[in-house]
């Protein structure tokens, strides 16, 4: 999450997607300093290289942080006191995902007669649509309501609350919407509200699946998780079980050399890969627990 309290930059030189990751892992773990925030950002489709961005609330932090090794050759730079949300606004084109199209306020004269028209704004949380993980969930839900209208939906790590908005628009259902981050359940509040969805959709903080409202709600005929792969595998199980026989989970948030690791474990837990959906360096796949045990499947 980045704040309004970010007054300077530390950028490092874009680098192989593995490369990048390593060092984003190394930073989050590293005991000697915090930034206030950690971004990952593609910089080229042609030749996909990744440059990290981190934030901080004084010089004196970013330039401290110069001495970890893999920063040394970071540029610090001052964060504009203008409105840097309405700048970053300005570059995001409105983005067609099926029968989704997403737009920000500065947009809004933009929208197309047919279809579904989602407001989401940059912001304090993560999710606008135009990331490919965001993206590659909207057309999975395109999709599946196509053949289907799922009853009981849960968005976990909802980020904006982009795909609970979607799906609560696109099956008049009621969805449950979950992140580890107070910023973000109150974000995906305000934007429900604004995509006439409030009555329909739930948002509250839970870390992972281990919140009694959860169980409650399921369990679930479609579930999002829009994360990153390592908590998605340290979540399977709890996910599979959530999961109703004839359900279908999407997953995303896992890069192309990810894909077959993901798969083993979710395959592992009991469900069947149904289709997977890649743009750029990112894959959506999309699973389905059988409505009777397979009698192969690993325990």
């Amino acid at each position: 999450m980045i704040t309004a309290e970010a007054r300077f930059t530390l950028t490092v030189p874009a680098a192989r997607f593995a490369a990048a990751d390593a060092l984003v892992s190394r930073l989050e773990e590293n005991p000697l300093f915090e930034p206030m925030a950690i971004t990952i950002n593609e910089t080229s489709a042609a030749e996909p290289l990744w440059e990290i961005v981190l934030y901080f609330a004084t010089a004196e932090e970013a330039e401290d942080a110069l001495s970890f090794d893999g920063l040394a050759g970071g540029v610090i730079a001052a964060v504009p006191e203008r409105d840097w949300v309405r700048q970053s606004l300005d570059g995001l084109s409105p983005v067609s995902a099926g029968r989704f199209y997403l737009h920000g306020s500065h947009d809004r004269e933009r929208r197309r007669a047919g279809g579904i028209a989602l407001e989401i704004d940059a912001g304090t949380a993560f999710g606008t649509g135009h990331h490919g993980t965001t993206a590659g969930c909207l057309l999975a839900l395109d999709r599946m309501l196509k053949r289907r209208r799922p009853r009981r939906i849960l968005d976990l790590g909802c980020g904006t609350g982009v795909l609970a908005i979607a799906a609560a628009r696109g099956s008049g259902k009621a969805v449950t919407a979950t992140d580890i981050d107070p910023e973000a359940v109150r974000v995906t509040h305000s934007n429900a509200a604004l995509n006439g969805v409030k009555g329909l959709v739930t948002s509250f903080v839970a870390a992972g699946l281990a919140n009694p409202r959860i169980a409650a709600d399921g369990p679930f005929d479609l579930i999002f998780a829009n994360i990153l792969a390592r908590p998605l595998v340290q979540l399977s199980t709890g996910i599979s079980r959530a999961l109703a026989p004839g359900g279908e989970l999407i997953l995303s948030g896992i890069t192309l050399d990810q894909i077959r690791w993901i798969t083993a474990v979710y395959r592992s837990r009991g469900l069947v890969l149904r289709g997977r959906i890649c743009r750029a360096e990112w894959a959506t796949l999309i699973f389905q627990r059988p409505k009777r045990p397979q009698r192969n499947a690993a325990r």
